[in-house]
């Protein structure tokens, strides 16, 4: 074993996810070490933030300097814009219906990142180190780093926050099960005539979901999901000419539409690990889930992470990276990663196949949501945080038993 610095708990990566496991760590009293570059400051995606997700970043003392450029999302619409024989009708989910103001709020990734950075810097308990970990040892009581600029780390615990390709899941000897999409998000933002109060617009089409997610002001941010040859041709669009595309398919219902910004491209996969911790290092954000940008759960899906090592820390106050804190994480997050990656994959998979009975089954599916408030109601709550669907019936159930 090489002899390097020790530390109780490393985080490999310098991206959201694992900036929020630093800030949410040193809250309960550890001493944390952040490893990797800076965040992309060319990301144009913004993230769409659950309710749950936006206390989280309140109790990590980040929101207040995150709401300023944070549009509210207060209605979430679904529109058939395929041209099917069988279509589905729309529903609109709104967040009065569950007595809240918002569901959540949509957040540009740059601004994100940079206030959560802000943070890091800010916070005494975390060691910044901006460098790539260059290669890992697993050993029975300790991690080995050794860093890009020649630094060698022993830690107890790693926290795998290094995306999809994650060398540090690699060493750990995680297994994980991939898969690719014939498709591309086309991802940009846009200023349209109409304000779009607060609503964000779904339409699912032959190659898959459009989404519209509002921006301040009347703006919006769009992923576009396409097969790569569509993709292509977009990127090379003109301004103008994309313009006159997106508000086509926004079936003009914002008026005239203005792309602001260049569009970028990103190839759409899958990746689910086989277990989500093992030998002193956790999983979480990318690194321990992957899917297509469908309903708001990457980034809302990895503050659940972080939530779950928190509690997984208390299986061993003596040993952050012990056997019971490792099978208490996975044990925890393996339900809600599974249905979640299981549950958006067959969605997707839906919208691309032309069998009629996919159709059909997605037509009754929506109809019930439609019609059916107590269902539309389940429906809404699971979204936002696992189980508060069923926490909710539970109560009235035994209220009708009594």
């Amino acid at each position: 074993m090489k002899h390097g610095q020790t530390r109780d708990i490393i985080i490999n990566g310098g991206g959201p996810a694992g900036m929020m496991a630093a800030l949410a760590l040193t809250g309960r009293g550890y001493h944390v070490t952040l490893i990797g570059p800076k965040s992309d400051k060319d990301d144009r995606r913004t993230t769409a933030l659950m309710n749950p997700a936006i206390q989280f970043l309140e109790s990590i003392n980040v929101w207040d300097a995150i709401r300023p450029k944070a549009a509210a999302l207060s209605s979430m619409r679904i529109i058939d814009g395929t041209k099917r024989l069988i279509r589905s009708p729309t529903v609109t989910f709104r967040a009065s219906e569950l007595g809240e103001e918002t569901f959540g709020f949509n957040i540009p990734n740059a601004h994100l990142n940079e206030k959560l950075s802000e943070a890091v810097i800010a916070d005494q308990r975390i060691e910044r180190i901006h460098a790539h970990a260059g290669s890992f040892i697993s050993n029975t009581d300790n991690v080995e780093l050794t860093l890009s600029d020649g630094q060698l780390f022993n830690t107890r615990l790693l926290i795998a926050a290094d995306g999809r390709n994650s060398g540090a899941r690699d060493a750990a000897g995680i297994r994980t099960h991939r898969w690719a999409y014939p498709q591309t998000a086309v991802v940009l933002c846009f200023s349209h005539e109409r304000p779009h109060e607060n609503i964000s617009t779904e339409f699912h089409t032959e190659t898959g979901p459009f989404t519209q997610v509002p921006l301040q002001g009347n703006r919006s941010s769009l992923v576009w999901v396409v097969d790569p040859a569509q993709a292509s041709a977009l990127l090379t669009m003109s301004a103008e000419q994309l313009s006159r595309e997106v508000e086509n398919r926004m079936q003009h219902m914002l008026g005239a539409v203005s792309v602001e910004t260049v569009p970028q491209g990103w190839p759409l996969s899958g990746l689910v690990p086989h277990v989500f911790a093992a030998k002193r290092t956790i999983l979480i954000g990318e690194a321990a889930h992957v899917f297509p940008p469908i309903g708001a759960q990457g980034l809302n899906l990895g503050t659940r992470d972080i939530e779950t090592i928190l509690t997984a820390l208390k299986a061993d106050i003596s040993d952050p990276g012990s056997d019971r804190v490792i099978r208490q994480y996975d044990r925890l997050r393996r339900p809600d990663i599974l249905a979640r990656t299981g549950s958006v994959d067959a969605l997707n998979r839906s919208l691309l196949s032309p069998m009629l009975p996919a159709q059909i089954a997605r037509n009754l599916g929506l109809e019930m949501l439609r019609n059916f408030m107590p269902l539309r109601s389940f429906f809404m709550r699971e979204g936002l945080r696992p189980g508060s669907g069923f926490n909710k019936m539970l109560p009235a159930f035994s209220k009708r038993k009594a």
